[in-house]
């Protein structure tokens, strides 16, 4: 099979290689495709501004655009833009692959108060970023309707994993502030978010349309950064004020992973510790 990887930044690359090491032809779009590694045909495609032309026998489309700043109209013109420019290049070629992924975000959902949430729950985001998500969500399902393709939205947790080491640096570096007010925190390491684009696109039941990718443990915020201050011999790191500024950020909620699980999905790393002790251990690393 014949798989076109729209936007292949690091997610997208570590998708890619895994395809070719199951033998299928992988082609990554992205604008620096020199920056691709062998197993990946690189093509030049600005997603947020053109068409591109895509290969005739694309049987799987992954959508996995990065938004190059964290504001509205950087969201809209890679997310928005990215899925329009896509559908538009399939639709002008006569092309209906047999699956398209879209990699979404767990930002659609709102503050649930540490509830626990999953695919059955309204998209309700507050925010630029899960508002827009949920417009390419309905943008993709709108276009697909009526086709042979089969649309997939898989909306990630917090990615980590190699050259995601933020909290990791944070915590060494003694920046890090545990939230006054306990906040879950959904994460997922970038090889299982990876492996899980893989296993939707190419596993033979007919996939449900709506995925959440996260691993097995919604962990507080402050728990995690008590583990790695644990991990690294670093002092436990401070907890905020109450209402400070420095115990703002997203809202509490727990998600759930029920419906890939069911699946028959395997997490190489189902919680927070297995994935940050391969990092620590500096293991994981595929590629730059």
């Amino acid at each position: 099979m014949t798989v076109l990887i729209a936007g292949c930044g690091d997610l997208g690359t570590e998708a890619g290689l895994r395809f070719a090491a199951a033998g299928h032809d992988v082609v990554g779009l992205r604008r620096s495709p020199e920056k691709l590694p062998s197993g990946i045909r690189g093509v030049f495609a600005d997603l947020s501004k053109h068409v591109p032309e895509l290969p005739a026998d694309v049987d799987i489309v992954v959508v996995a655009v990065a938004a190059d700043a964290s504001t509205e109209e950087a969201y809209r013109a890679a997310y928005l833009n990215g899925v329009k420019n896509v559908l538009d290049a399939l639709e002008r070629q006569s092309i209906e692959p047999q699956r398209i992924l879209f990699v979404s975000s767990t930002a659609v959902y709102k503050d649930s108060g540490g509830a626990v949430v999953d695919e059955s729950t309204p998209t309700e985001p507050t925010r630029f970023s899960g508002k827009v998500l949920v417009e390419a969500e309905e943008l993709l399902f709108s276009r697909t309707r009526g086709t042979a393709t089969q649309p997939i939205s898989l909306r990630l947790g917090g990615i980590y994993g190699p050259g995601r080491t933020r909290l990791i640096d944070q915590v060494r570096t003694g920046q890090a502030v545990i939230p006054a007010q306990p906040r879950h925190t959904n994460r997922v390491h970038r090889d299982d978010a990876a492996a899980m684009i893989v296993h939707l696109t190419t596993m033979t039941p007919t996939p449900d349309r709506v995925y959440v990718g996260v691993d097995d443990h919604a962990a507080e915020m402050g728990d995690v950064m008590r583990f790695l201050a644990s991990e690294m011999g670093c002092p436990e790191p401070p907890t905020a004020e109450p209402g400070g500024a420095s115990d703002a950020g997203p809202g509490d909620k727990r998600c759930s992973n029920a419906r890939i699980r069911a699946t028959g999905f395997e997490f190489t790393f189902p919680t927070y510790k297995e994935g940050y002790r391969a990092l620590l251990a500096g293991e994981g690393v595929r590629h730059p």
